[in-house]
């Protein structure tokens, strides 16, 4: 994988912006491959409203070479073979320049390995945190603006090591995303001094997980819960009927209001977890807050919204940048515009954002969900939210970033 080149000269770009305005006559097309429908459904909405608030303030600002911006969304059901016909037919009958997800690495992986990267497409999950997308053979076209598994399985060792639990049993779904974030607590927590009393993986879309929760249960440890909220809430649902468990940690796929509203909070305060979350602390997290809120209300407490947004900011910017919809130019430029060296620019400020790139002037686009430096795999840094459910709301307690 090579980084291209990050500065070019007035006189080039301006030549690049030239004839990106003879070129360009249609729009840019962005894909946004979101689990409408299926496990993560509690997701899907609320990452496509994060990647159109994106479009619109990008189409407010005058678009990609004078024209709007175009997001074509297509559902993937949260399945693979479904996220791949779809996935195929944003490139092949849509036309899209870059795809956005998809949510599910067990969807993201399949999409990226037979679709994208055979297609030349440029990917960017908002959500997949599985490790195995780091080495995955991808001829450098799927990217994420959420970190790795590998930190998100250090963070929630270290949370449950600092809230006194130091045995836990382990049910995760049985995918690339359970499965790598299954490996990376248990190490942790291993090494913290914790253990695992009983492991397992489960198939969605079964009427009865109590077999898998007779397995891994021993009668005192909290359940370490790896899934996603539709059969989430059926485990979780016959692990109390059936008195296997009734204390638990999640992970970011099971952090949906969802659950306490069918389950009752009573039954699920006091549970904790992690995922990823950026600090709010900054005039990029503010402006997103503000700007979300006043064109759909209040922020719901489900991560991968933020990070979507960055994403479709992130293919814009690489597209000015390239003077190009050719999906191939924006996948080269997409390290250019988060240059360390560059001038720093923010969500909200893509107008000022394409008058640097045609300046000549390199940029560094700080999003809303923290830094998006895409390194050599495509993958980001970032922090990670310590979450409780408390009185039947999610609260976070704090955010930090894990170290490996």
């Amino acid at each position: 994988m090579t980084n291209n080149a990050k500065h070019w000269g007035t006189a080039g770009a301006l030549s690049l912006m030239m004839l990106a305005g003879a070129a360009q006559a249609d729009s840019l097309r962005v894909g946004a491959l979101m689990p409408m429908t299926g496990d993560l459904q509690a997701y899907g909405e609320s990452s496509r409203n994060g990647a159109q608030l994106a479009l619109d303030e990008i189409n407010a600002a005058g678009g990609v070479f004078g024209a709007p911006v175009e997001l074509q969304l297509a559902d993937t059901q949260t399945e693979p073979q479904s996220g791949v016909d779809a996935a195929q037919r944003l490139v092949s009958v849509h036309n899209v320049s870059a795809i956005v997800g998809a949510l599910s690495s067990g969807v993201t992986i399949p999409v990226a390995s037979s679709v994208t990267s055979v297609e030349g497409v440029p990917q960017i999950s908002n959500a997949s945190t599985s490790p195995v997308m780091t080495g995955l053979d991808d001829n450098d076209f799927l990217f994420r603006t959420t970190p790795s598994d590998a930190y998100q399985g250090v963070a929630l060792a270290a949370v449950a090591v600092e809230k006194g639990v130091d045995s836990v049993a382990m049910l995760y779904i049985n995918n690339d995303y359970g499965e790598g974030l299954a490996d990376a607590f248990e190490n942790a927590f291993n090494a913290a001094g914790g253990s695992v009393v009983g492991r397992s993986g489960y198939e969605p879309g079964q009427a009865s997980y109590r077999g898998e929760l007779n397995q891994v249960s021993d009668g005192s440890a909290p359940l370490l819960l790896i899934g996603y909220p539709e059969n989430g809430q059926t485990i979780i649902r016959q692990a109390l009927e059936g008195g296997f468990f009734t204390d638990f940690l999640f992970t970011d796929g099971m952090k949906s209001p969802q659950i306490v509203e069918n389950l009752g909070a009573e039954f699920l305060n006091g549970s904790f977890g992690t995922a990823a979350e950026a600090r709010d602390d900054t005039d990029a997290a503010a402006h997103f807050q503000t700007a979300y809120e006043a064109a759909y209300g209040e922020v719901p407490p489900v991560p991968y919204i933020d990070t979507a947004y960055d994403a479709v900011y992130s293919i814009a910017l690489a597209a000015v940048a390239a003077g190009s919809n050719d999906p191939v130019a924006i996948r080269d430029h997409l390290r250019a515009i988060n240059d360390p060296a560059g001038e720093v620019v923010g969500p909200g400020q893509f107008a000022e954002a394409v008058a640097l790139l045609e300046a000549g002037t390199p940029i560094n686009y700080e999003g809303a969900s923290g830094s998006v430096n895409f390194d050599e795999n495509g993958d980001v840094g970032g922090t990670f939210a310590h979450w409780e459910i408390q009185n039947g709301e999610y609260v976070t307690v704090r955010v930090f970033e894990p170290s490996l």
